[in-house]
């Protein structure tokens, strides 16, 4: 993964008016409360609404702070689940992409901070 985009920072400050702090600010935010335990925790128990949800927001959160790779790997975990079908692959890229977007979000919060 590592040519992927994992923040288009570029876009996520334009979404903030070009306000780093705050965008630093939202990325703290979300690296702080995000709902992948909740996801891994429903898709245990086959709570496919509760994995639904989950895995909506984890990809409207990315999509608003432009968190480009976590956006695409949650929108595939998304429709998986809305199939009530998971492959174990995507959840694992789905891991991977996460860890990777938070040490990347790191990166632009200490810029910003």
């Amino acid at each position: 993964m590592a040519d992927l985009v994992y923040i288009d920072e570029e876009d996520g400050k334009k979404r903030v008016m070009n306000n780093g702090k705050l965008y630093a600010r939202l990325l703290t935010k979300f690296t702080t409360g995000t709902n992948l335990d909740m996801l891994f925790t429903s898709l245990d128990a086959q709570d496919w609404e509760t994995a639904q949800n989950a895995a909506h927001t984890i990809k409207g959160v990315a999509a608003n702070l432009s968190l480009t790779e976590l956006y695409n790997q949650s929108l595939d975990v998304e429709t998986q689940v809305k199939g009530k079908t998971i492959n174990p692959d995507s959840l694992e890229k789905l891991k991977t992409c996460f860890t990777e977007t938070l040490s990347a979000a790191e990166k632009v919060i200490e810029k910003y901070a």
